[in-house]
């Protein structure tokens, strides 16, 4: 039962739902907030926290993006057009 063998099973943040990775952030930041953490157990939050945020930015940016291109058809209808990302190349 050594301390290295438990933090090396510690399961690596997954991708989840945006939902739920945000409840999970916020949570991270509440416990950090009002708290009496050991500075290992901080950073490991500090990280975990980090991996979240990061998920959910590329999520936000991703729906953004879709959003941006919803465009509105003559008949009124709207449609996701395909977006081009720097570096793509299209052959017509």
């Amino acid at each position: 039962m050594s301390k290295v063998a438990k933090g090396a099973t510690r399961p690596e943040t997954e991708e989840v739902p945006f939902e739920v990775a945000l409840q999970k952030l916020e949570a991270i930041v509440e416990a950090m907030e009002s708290e009496e953490l050991p500075l290992e157990t901080l950073l490991t939050r500090y990280e975990e926290g980090t991996k979240l945020a990061a998920q959910c930015q590329a999520r936000l940016a991703d729906a953004d993006l879709k959003i941006s291109k919803l465009e509105k058809k003559s008949s009124g209808d709207f449609t996701l057009t395909p977006v081009e990302l720097p570096g793509d190349t299209a052959e017509d």
